[in-house]
C-alpha cells in the first residue's frame, strides 16, 4: 500500500492510501484531518471545509494539481509540503533548492558496488561515491577486522577498566569516570552537544563522499565500531539518506569534530536529512520512508563516529580531482590561444625540458607538441606567419611548460597524501585488537592534508595568473593584432571588456584565498587541544580556488575561439580545430554584445565535465604512440634522451 510524508507546520505526517485513484486534494485532506486529530485545539482549524491549501513536492518545491490522481502524480514514500492559506513557511522546514546540486537533479540508485576494505579507496572512488555512481559494500576481511577491535571494546567495558573515550569523559573531561549504566549516554551527549557548526550544509555529493569516507576508515577495524552500526551507515549510504552537516566549525583537530557529529546525529534519527525523494525533512522521518531504523550508540561508538580527518580530506579529494582536471585541461586552452597570437612552438622542443627535467615540465611541454608539431598537425593560421620577424614570445606562452609544469608537479603531491589520508585510521584511541589494548595517539590532527591543501591552492592559483595574462594579450590589440577586446564595431560594442575583468578579479580573490590557513593554530578545549591544523577552511578554501581557475580559463578559451573568428578561413591544427567545434557546439561566435554570463557558465560547464580534454586526448594519446614506435625521436614524456638526436631537426615555427 503507498504510503506519503506530508509536513503541515511543525508535523510530519505519514499518510496511508489503500486507492491510489484518489486525488491529491483528497491526500491534502486527510493529512489535515489527521493534523487535527492530534492538535489539542485542532491546530486552529475550525471545520475542513473552510481551510484552503496547496500541496508541494519537498524536493523541487513543484506545485501539485489537486485534480490529480495520487497514481499520476506520486511515487510511493514521496514527500510532500502542505501549505494553508495564511500561512508563512515554517523555519524549521529547509526546502530543497532546485539546480544546486547534480545529484538532486538527476539521482539515479546505483547498480555496481565497491568493495571497501578501508585500505585501497582513492580519490577518484571518492569522487564517484559522491555523484552517486556506486553503492557500498565491505569486504569479508574488513567485516571480520571490525567484529575484533569491537570484542576487544565489550571486554573492556565488562571488566570495568578505565579508558579514554569508553569509560571516561572527554577533553579536559578526560579524567572523569561515566558509569557503566549511562555509557550509552554518554556517546549521544557526545554527538548531540559537538553537532554545534554553522552555516549552509554541504552539498548532496560532498556529504555522500564525507560518509563514504568515514565508512572506509572504519572498515579498517582500528575505531571499535560494531559491525551493525557500520552495516546502518552503509545502508543509509545506499538509500543516499544524507545528513544536515553545516560546512563551518571544525578546526581540524581533534579531527573535524563538528561537521562528523552532524553526520552521526542524521544517523540517529535526530536533526535533519535529505534525501532524493524527500528534500530535507526531519532524519527520523527519511530513515522510516526508506525502511531504515537510527543507530542506537554502543560504548566508544559516538567517539568513533566523530573523531577523524574525513572532512578535510573529502573536501580535498574533489579539490585535487577537481585540479588536475583543470591542470590538463589548462595546457590545451593556452595551445590555442599561443595559435591565435601567432606564437612559436620553438620553447616547447623536447631538448630544452630534458635539460631540466622536472615530470611536469616535460608532460606539459609534450602536450604542447602533441597539439602544435606542424609535422604531425599542419595549421594555416602556423604557415601564416611561420617567416615573421618575431624573436621569441612573452612569458605567458613561452614559460607554460615551467609555470603549469609545477602545478602538474604540486598536484601530484598533494594526490599522494590525499590518498594516504583516505586509506588512514585517524581517530582515538586507536583498537588493537590483535594486540588485546587500546592506545591514544594523534592521527586525528589534519595537519597533513591541511598543509597539503594550503600547497594545492597556492599551486593551482597559478593557471588562472598566468592564464589573466593571455586574456589581457588577446583582448589588447595592440598585443594581438585583433579587434580590441574581439568584437567587431568597438565603441558600440564593448566584447571581452569586461570578461577580462572579470577574470582579473577572480585572479585577485585568489591571492587573498592562497593565504595558507594551516599557519594559524587556536587552542581549543581549555587548552588541551592547544595546536589545532585549521585544515577544513584550508579545504574549502582551496575548492574556491580552483572554481575560479576554472572559470578564468572558460574566458580564456571562450577569447580564444573568438580570435579564431578573425582569423578564418586559415584553420588552426586539426586537435585544436576539434576543440573550437565543441566550444561553438554550446556558444556561437561573438557578432555584437549579448548576455555573456552564460556562455562563461556554459564553456566552465564543459571543462567541470572535462569535455575538452576528452576532445584533445585522442590525438596526444596517437602522438605518443607515433614517437614511440622505432625510429621515432624519444621524446615522449615518458621516454626522454638527454643524447643529441641522430634525425633532423623537426621543422618548427619561426626558423
Amino acid at each position: 500500500m503507498p504510503r506519503f510524508t506530508v509536513h503541515i507546520r511543525d508535523e510530519w505526517l505519514a499518510i496511508p492510501c489503500r486507492d491510489p485513484t484518489k486525488t491529491i486534494h483528497w491526500l491534502g485532506l486527510e493529512a489535515l484531518r489527521r493534523y487535527i486529530k492530534n492538535k489539542p485545539d485542532n491546530g486552529g482549524i475550525t471545520t475542513l471545509k473552510d481551510v484552503r491549501f496547496v500541496v508541494r513536492r519537498c524536493q523541487g518545491q513543484g506545485l501539485l494539481d489537486g485534480e490529480d490522481t495520487i497514481e499520476d502524480a506520486l511515487e510511493d514514500n514521496d514527500f510532500l509540503e502542505l501549505a494553508m492559506e495564511g500561512d508563512t513557511m515554517s523555519t524549521e522546514f529547509i526546502p530543497s533548492q532546485p539546480g544546486v546540486s547534480h545529484l538532486t537533479a538527476a539521482y539515479r540508485e546505483p547498480k555496481d558496488n565497491i568493495c571497501m576494505d578501508g585500505n585501497s579507496l582513492t580519490s577518484t572512488d571518492l569522487v564517484n561515491l559522491g555523484r552517486g555512481l556506486y553503492k557500498i559494500k565491505l569486504t569479508p576481511e574488513a567485516e571480520t577486522k571490525v567484529v575484533q577491535a569491537r570484542e576487544l571494546l565489550d571486554t573492556i567495558v565488562k571488566e570495568n577498566k578505565v579508558v579514554y573515550g569508553i569509560t571516561t569523559g572527554f577533553g579536559k573531561f578526560a579524567r572523569t569516570v561515566i558509569p557503566v549504566g549511562k555509557l550509552k549516554e554518554l556517546q549521544e551527549n557526545l554527538v548531540r552537544s559537538h553537532s554545534a557548526g554553522v552555516g549552509n550544509p554541504l552539498s548532496p555529493e560532498r556529504t555522500r563522499m564525507l560518509l563514504a569516507l568515514r565508512i572506509n576508515v572504519l572498515a579498517k577495524g582500528y575505531s571499535g565500531i560494531s559491525l551493525e552500526t557500520l552495516h546502518a551507515m552503509i545502508q543509509a549510504f545506499n538509500a543516499s539518506c544524507l545528513s544536515f552537516v553545516p560546512e563551518k566549525g571544525t578546526v581540524g583537530a581533534s579531527g573535524d569534530l563538528a561537521p562528523l557529529s552532524h553526520l552521526a546525529l542524521g544517523l540517529m534519527g535526530e536533526g535533519r536529512m535529505w534525501s532524493p525523494n524527500s528534500g530535507w525533512a526531519d532524519a527520523k522521518y527519511v530513515l522510516e520512508a526508506h525502511g531504515l531504523k537510527p543507530i542506537v550508540l554502543r560504548p566508544k561508538e559516538g567517539l568513533a563516529l566523530i573523531n577523524g580527518t574525513q572532512m578535510i580530506t573529502s573536501l580535498g579529494a574533489e579539490a585535487v580531482e577537481r585540479a588536475q582536471a583543470i591542470a590538463r585541461q589548462a595546457d590545451i586552452v593556452a595551445a590555442l590561444t599561443l595559435e591565435v597570437l601567432k606564437g612559436s612552438t620553438k620553447a616547447f622542443d623536447s631538448e630544452i625540458h630534458a635539460l631540466r627535467p622536472h615530470p611536469g615540465q616535460i608532460e606539459v611541454a609534450f602536450r604542447f607538441r602533441s597539439l602544435l608539431e606542424s609535422d604531425h598537425h599542419p595549421s594555416e593560421i602556423a604557415e601564416s606567419h611561420r617567416f615573421c620577424d618575431r624573436v621569441q614570445d612573452a612569458y605567458t606562452m613561452r614559460c607554460c611548460p615551467q609555470v603549469h609544469g609545477i602545478v602538474n608537479d604540486t598536484i601530484d603531491f598533494v594526490k599522494n597524501i590525499i590518498n594516504t589520508e583516505i586509506n588512514s585510521a585517524t581517530d582515538n584511541p586507536m583498537v588493537f585488537a590483535e594486540r588485546g589494548e587500546t592506545i591514544s595517539g594523534g592521527n586525528f590532527h589534519g595537519e597533513y592534508p591541511a598543509k597539503a591543501l594550503d600547497y594545492l591552492a597556492i599551486g593551482v592559483h597559478e593557471l588562472a595568473s598566468i592564464s589573466e595574462r593571455r586574456i589581457e594579450r588577446l583582448c589588447n590589440p595592440s598585443l594581438s593584432e585583433l579587434p580590441a577586446f574581439l568584437v567587431n564595431e568597438g565603441g558600440l560594442n564593448s566584447g571581452f571588456m569586461i570578461a577580462h575583468c572579470t577574470a582579473a578579479s577572480l585572479v585577485s580573490e585568489n591571492k587573498v584565498l592562497c593565504h595558507p590557513s594551516s599557519v594559524d593554530s587556536l587552542s581549543t578545549s581549555a587548552a588541551t587541544e592547544d595546536h589545532v591544523s585549521m585544515g577544513g577552511w584550508a579545504a574549502r578554501k582551496a575548492l574556491r580556488v580552483i572554481e575560479h581557475v576554472e572559470q578564468v580559463l572558460a574566458i580564456e578559451l571562450l577569447a580564444a575561439c573568438q580570435g579564431i573568428e578573425f582569423l578564418r578561413p586559415l584553420r588552426t591544427t586539426t586537435p585544436l580545430e576539434k576543440v573550437y567545434d565543441l566550444v561553438r557546439s554550446v556558444v556561437r561566435p561573438w557578432i555584437k554584445d549579448r548576455f555573456m554570463s552564460p556562455d562563461i557558465e556554459a564553456v566552465h560547464r564543459l571543462l567541470l565535465d572535462q569535455k575538452v580534454w576528452h576532445v584533445a586526448k585522442p590525438y596526444i594519446d596517437k602522438y605518443e604512440t607515433q614517437l614511440s614506435s622505432p625510429g621515432s625521436r624519444p621524446i615522449s614524456p615518458t621516454s626522454f634522451s638527454l643524447e643529441p638526436p641522430l634525425s633532423p631537426r623537426k621543422r618548427v615555427r619561426h626558423e
